[in-house]
């Protein structure tokens, strides 16, 4: 039945029922899970701190600022300067991470594929039920394995650029999903309000320009901190007033979906309607301008640390 690109009413859209989350919980459940998100982002913040202040302590007066290798060189620095014990508490902490990453990392991109093919994925599925899903979580991490031993490979420089890489999909990434916070009709009573908007667009603009200058300073060090700084200003004052400009000369009549009024109990039970029954997005000014922005920004940081990459531009 052929709904895409028509009004659905209320009840019929609310009864449409998708695939539920991995972690199978319902909104009654939400409080709980931005706790558990705010708690893990502050934790894994205080822990990254920890081990800046921890590693320029011991190696400030080393001479090695600007020859990093790799973390396990980090590691052996700590434990030089420090202590034993400390270089094996920081050695244990990176084997944890590195696990850490290797199971978040792997899943997102078993989980991808699995979205673009239109296949059963979840983990509480068993090997049966979703043999791509498991088969693509442990060859993407026997790739990841392989890459690693392989000798003479400078796997500090090439953790420097994926760091640089994932900062720049990073910002698209919250771009895309603030966007998706703020559909009614997927989330219905559970979209974002004005302050809690504000809030994620103060952090995406954060991400975005911290990510702009780590790509800056890995492909050009010579440009430098302030060099950086000034350049990811400049670019997102850019940006900001012409996306105000647009959004303040937007007279398109924006025809969404009849959505609402929700009833306490909608917004206790509310779950996402399946994509093919969402209507497409009116094309609206801001939205158009933003997205054309994101992929412009994207095309010259990938551009730049390609180029990096290769040699073409001098470092």
């Amino acid at each position: 039945m052929a709904l895409v690109g028509t009004t659905i009413a209320p009840a019929q859209l609310f009864f449409q029922q998708s695939n539920v989350v991995d972690k199978r919980i319902t909104p009654r459940w939400l409080g709980y899970e931005r706790a558990d998100t705010a708690i893990g982002a502050v934790l894994f913040c205080a822990v990254a701190g920890a081990v800046l202040i921890l590693s320029a302590t011991a190696l400030s007066s080393a001479h090695l600022r600007g020859h990093f290798t790799d973390t396990a060189a980090v590691a052996q620095g700590v434990g030089a300067h420090i202590g034993p014990a400390a270089g094996d508490v920081f050695a244990i902490a990176l084997l944890n991470a590195s696990l850490l990453g290797a199971c978040v990392v792997s899943l997102s991109g078993s989980y991808a594929i699995a979205e673009v093919f239109g296949i059963k994925h979840s983990l509480h599925r068993t090997w049966r039920d979703a043999r791509t899903f498991h088969a693509s979580f442990a060859a993407i991490v026997a790739l990841a394995a392989a890459i690693v031993l392989l000798p003479r490979l400078p796997l500090g420089t090439i953790t420097t650029l994926v760091q640089a890489f994932a900062g720049i999909l990073l910002p698209s990434t919250l771009v895309l999903l603030l966007i998706l916070c703020n559909d009614k009709q997927l989330l219905g009573p559970l979209t974002n309000g004005r302050w809690l908007n504000a809030a994620a667009i103060a952090a995406v603009a954060i991400v975005l320009a911290l990510s702009t200058m780590l790509t800056i300073t890995t492909v050009l060090p010579q440009v430098g901190a302030g060099g950086a700084l000034l350049v990811t200003a400049g670019l997102l004052l850019i940006a900001g007033i012409a996306l105000a400009i647009s959004h303040w000369g937007d007279r398109a009549v924006r025809a969404e979906p009849s959505i609402g009024p929700f009833t306490p109990w909608q917004r206790q039970t509310w779950t996402a309607p399946a994509l093919e029954l969402v209507a497409p997005p009116t094309p609206t000014r801001p939205r158009v301008l933003t997205l054309a922005l994101l992929r412009g920004y994207i095309i010259l940081i990938v551009s730049l640390l390609l180029l990096g990459l290769i040699g073409v531009v001098p470092r």
